[in-house]
């Protein structure tokens, strides 16, 4: 199954939208941005809040069956995080549109949908690496240290 992402023009407009809210904090940057996702999709614009941090600071953003999406402000972001850059913020708040879009199997969909949305837009996302699963690159990267060591040790 194939999911539906917006055309790459609109991607772009959506994606110059977030980034010019990250500098700016302009929210009419941030409602321009998820307009163009709901008019696409055909839903209805979700109520979104702003916080300082989320989860002791440990998530960015959260999305709850009513609709609501909690999300981490840029001004935020950027102070008190090990990784503050506008691309994983912006990738956050795909994360979390994916969520409000997509309710089935939610969190690989959304993972999907954050990537999608990403794709072609010159963040050098790679699609490849997200696609393979977590268990397998472990026993890849586990077999390899093994034939390794037993190189070293002959």
């Amino acid at each position: 199954m194939r999911m539906m992402l917006p055309p790459q023009r609109q991607r772009q407009t959506v994606d110059q939208s977030l980034r010019a809210f990250f500098d700016y904090y302009r929210p009419i940057d941030f409602r321009r941005a998820l307009a163009a996702v709901c008019r696409f999709y055909n839903v209805k614009f979700p109520v979104v809040e702003w916080y300082e941090y989320l989860d002791w600071g440990k998530g960015a953003g959260r999305t709850y069956e009513n609709g609501k999406i909690h999300l981490v402000h840029p001004e935020n972001w950027k102070k008190g995080r090990k990784y503050n850059s506008m691309k994983q913020w912006i990738h956050t708040v795909n994360h979390e549109l994916g969520h409000y879009l997509f309710w089935a199997d939610a969190e690989r969909k959304a993972d999907v949908f954050a990537a999608g949305m990403m794709q072609g837009l010159g963040h050098q996302t790679t699609a490849r690496a997200r696609s393979v699963k977590p268990a397998t690159r472990t026993r890849i990267t586990g077999r390899r240290r093994s034939v390794a060591r037993r190189r070293r040790a002959s």
